[in-house]
């Protein structure tokens, strides 16, 4: 099976760097120094729980051409970048494209390219780049699938992932899954940016995290009512104590330890264009269905400049 990843950010080198020691057939595509720098040195990864770095010499390429065909390509980019690369999709041969990170205009991508067979995924990695190597936390769990009432995708997926040491969870409603990403990951990056990307400051201050988590209630709430499911499962009862205790633990140890950096303010303070789209097509969403969300408008409000 032959693998593209268009992307050499965080997630794009992790996928690769997780296929290629798999024995995958995979390339990278990546640009500039940071394509002469993978060739030269190969794709060096530092992971935050281990003391050494990571090297893979992966295969790198600097463009898609409507004649190079793979069997699958991965599309990691920001969201608001995706735009910019359908013509290219279009244009080239390979059928089954996989768009990997937030996401919630899925099904008008997808509609897109209707000749094309679109799933969409979303990997638990998170770091920064460096301009030698990465430096990231990749828990090697993805969640993938297509949209609810496409056909399944679950054998393909198999085999793209055999050998891995990934944690793969097939979901076949990847479009509610990546609203529900949305509606949690939003109020996080809000607190990012009321404390300039220094969640430490926000340790102890159990009001303002409370806030967060209604925020996202507020948002699964939306959601819900909309039609949609909430997704994961374990989300379902978004409403119940269960859930409450899980997260506030989640936003406390976000914010008194080095997690809160590398998960959460590196990728918020480094794509606010991409927080800022996400944040504005989710409120449309809110606002069609005729959504309540006066915390999280509070919470945006605080956010400041950050936000356009």
């Amino acid at each position: 099976m032959k693998i593209l990843v268009y992307g050499a950010g965080v997630l794009g080198c992790n996928l690769t760097r997780n296929l290629f020691r798999a024995g995958k057939d995979v390339a990278l595509l990546a640009r500039g120094n940071w394509a002469e720098e993978i060739r030269k040195n190969g794709l060096r990864i530092k992971d935050k729980f281990s003391p050494c770095v990571s090297v893979s010499r992966v295969a790198v390429v600097t463009e898609l051409k409507p004649e190079d065909t793979y069997d699958v390509i991965f599309v990691v980019m920001r969201y608001t970048q995706l735009s910019s690369i359908t013509e290219l999709l279009r244009a080239n041969g390979t059928k089954n494209i996989v768009f990997v990170g937030n996401n919630v205009r899925a099904a008008a991508l997808a509609a897109s390219l209707p000749e094309k067979n679109v799933l969409f995924a979303f990997a638990l990695s998170a770091g920064h780049r460096e301009p030698d190597r990465v430096a990231s936390i990749d828990l090697k769990k993805i969640t993938i699938g297509q949209l609810a009432g496409a056909p399944s995708n679950e054998r393909l997926i198999g085999q793209i992932f055999e050998g891995t040491k990934y944690k793969v969870v097939y979901e076949p409603n990847m479009g509610d899954y990546l609203l529900c990403h949305a509606a949690f990951v939003l109020p996080a990056a809000f607190a990012c940016y009321k404390t300039d990307g220094d969640l430490k400051k926000l340790k102890g201050n159990t009001a303002y995290l409370s806030r967060i988590l209604d925020a996202n209630i507020e948002g699964y709430r939306a959601i819900r009512d909309a039609g949609h499911t909430i997704l994961p499962k374990d989300d379902t009862d978004f409403e119940g104590a269960a859930y409450h205790r899980t997260c506030m633990r989640f936003f406390k140890l976000m914010c008194a330890t080095s997690l809160g950096k590398i998960c959460a303010s590196d990728h918020a303070m480094n794509a606010t264009d991409e927080m800022s789209a996400l944040n504005r097509d989710l409120k449309q969403f809110f606002d069609e269905h005729r959504a309540k969300y006066p915390v999280w408008k509070e919470l945006e409000k605080e956010a400041g400049k950050y936000l356009k």
